[in-house]
């Protein structure tokens, strides 16, 4: 090794996501084959700052592949922002021995991570979002199983709002991405999808469409709504009273962020936390592990929060074209 790694850390920081289970169980079960100690850190950051961490090994992690959420919790912490709380994150991993870190979690939880290989302990990210939004990366934890999620669910409100003759605007996650506003857009037939990469906020151009869409006989109307637009509820009163067909908002919400993962969110995740834990024995540090053009490879952490992402201009046009 490079570096001599011994003993290594692993949180979840941020909003959590369906397969973080998964990566967690890979990253010890690997760590120990290779040989080196593993310490749990309860509620990210901020169980770091209060030194919430536990010793793991392979039974630790049994049964959990499964599950959703995150056994260890996780948690903003306004104190590690500050560079004295990062300071005492630092000071803290090698109170107890921790060298190396593994931190699951999104753009904020790696901007933490880069702080701490900066002060001198080897960290790893390991994306995990429902967000799909982070841009060195063609997937990121827990973006199957929501957009699974979102896609059934819509299905059922679909079911009502034909029976009723109505316009449902569903409103799904993605912070200020529309990744699964766009497929779940798609995947269930949406006649508009509203993304905030693209939408230009021309609320009579929707309601125009509704009309045209009535008069052709079409008796029920599904708009996507990403969460970056929001206001789902006063856009819905808005446009029955233009158009004088009942409109219902539905905001899935954070259904989306629970349940078991899928197979692929289990097996993308095993193998990313596998990965990380791989770096970490080879004395790598600052790095990301990502999934980029159907491979597996690793980005330095700066280098990949100065990328930037935005929806596929192809898969947007397709979208159009299919609602028509």
């Amino acid at each position: 090794m490079a570096k001599q790694v011994k003993t290594i850390g692993v949180l979840t920081s941020g909003g959590d996501a369906p397969g973080m289970n998964a990566a967690i169980r890979a990253v010890v079960r690997t760590a120990i084959q290779k040989g080196l100690n593993v310490k749990g850190i309860m509620r990210g950051y901020a169980g770091l700052l209060q030194e919430e961490i536990i010793d793991m090994n392979s039974r630790s992690v049994s049964d959990i592949i499964h599950r959703g959420g995150t056994i260890l919790y996780t948690a903003r912490s306004m104190e590690f922002v500050t560079p004295e709380g990062q300071k005492k994150g630092a000071e803290i991993c090698s109170k107890h021995g921790i060298n190396g870190l593994i931190v699951i979690g999104g753009d904020g939880s790696f901007r933490g991570a880069g702080k701490l290989a900066a002060l001198g302990i080897n960290t790893i990210g390991v994306p995990g979002t429902i967000d799909l939004d982070i841009a060195c990366t063609d997937y990121s934890i827990g973006f199957d199983t929501a957009v699974n999620t979102a896609m059934e669910a819509i299905d059922k409100v679909r079911d009502t709002s034909t029976s009723h003759e109505r316009c449902s605007i569903i409103e799904v996650m993605g912070r200020n991405a529309g990744y699964i506003a766009l497929w779940c857009g798609i995947a269930n037939g949406a006649e508009d999808i509203l993304l905030p990469e693209r939408y230009d906020g021309d609320e009579q151009q929707l309601i125009n469409r509704i009309i045209d869409n009535r008069k052709r006989g079409k008796k029920h109307n599904i708009i996507i709504n990403a969460e970056g637009i929001g206001h789902s509820t006063s856009m819905a009163r808005r446009i029955e009273a233009a158009t004088g067909v009942e409109t219902r908002a539905t905001i899935l919400g954070y259904m989306q962020r629970g349940g078991m993962p899928t197979c692929k969110d289990r097996v993308y995740a095993s193998i990313m936390g596998a990965k990380a834990a791989e770096l970490l024995y080879e004395g790598k540090s600052n790095r990301i592990v990502a999934y980029k053009n159907g491979e597996y490879v690793d980005f330095d952490i700066q280098e990949a929060l100065q990328m930037k992402k935005d929806i596929p201009e192809d898969q947007f046009e397709i979208s159009k074209m299919l609602s028509r």
